[in-house]
């Protein structure tokens, strides 16, 4: 009987989460800033929330999946249901993580003491970064146009 139970109740553990786009964003095909924009999703847009990693959550829109920004997304559906829910999905939600999907507050982990003990060099991406850089007298005219002026910062010694 309880395996019958089980068997019933099984795929409603996986239930996407309901949310909402609280601004226009990109739909990435990977975790990552740099990944290839799979489509762009307007504010507002509701989407399916299936699989966080990191700062970033997969997502179900339309006939379209891709990664977002946690941050872009608000959970819920909005004071809504849809046609024939009755609610159960989130009884189990609770069940299954401790919480009714609703989130007050969230946080990324760092590094932690074996990434840094491995961390390698990665000349592709310091190259990235170098591409960032600006020549001084570049700088100095853009706060010059923005009427910045100088300040000395101390940074304190390690």
């Amino acid at each position: 009987m309880r395996l019958l139970l089980l068997a019933l109740l099984f795929p409603l553990l996986g239930h996407a989460e309901p949310a909402t786009v609280i601004r226009a964003t990109e739909l990435k095909s990977a975790p990552a800033s740099d990944a290839a924009t799979v489509s762009q999703l307007a504010e507002n847009a509701a989407v399916d929330a299936l699989e966080r990693r990191g700062g970033w959550t997969r997502v179900k829109a339309g006939s379209a999946e891709g990664w977002v920004k946690m941050l872009a997304l608000r959970y819920g559906a909005g004071g809504t249901t849809k046609r024939g829910d009755t609610g159960i999905a989130q009884v189990f939600n609770v069940a299954r993580t401790g919480s009714s999907g609703t989130q007050v507050t969230t946080g990324v982990r760092g590094l932690d003491e074996e990434k840094l003990a491995n961390a390698q060099p990665n000349p592709a991406e310091l190259e990235k970064l170098n591409k960032f850089a600006v020549e001084r007298s570049a700088a100095a005219g853009f706060a010059a146009k923005g009427k910045l002026s100088a300040h000395q910062v101390d940074y304190p010694k390690p």
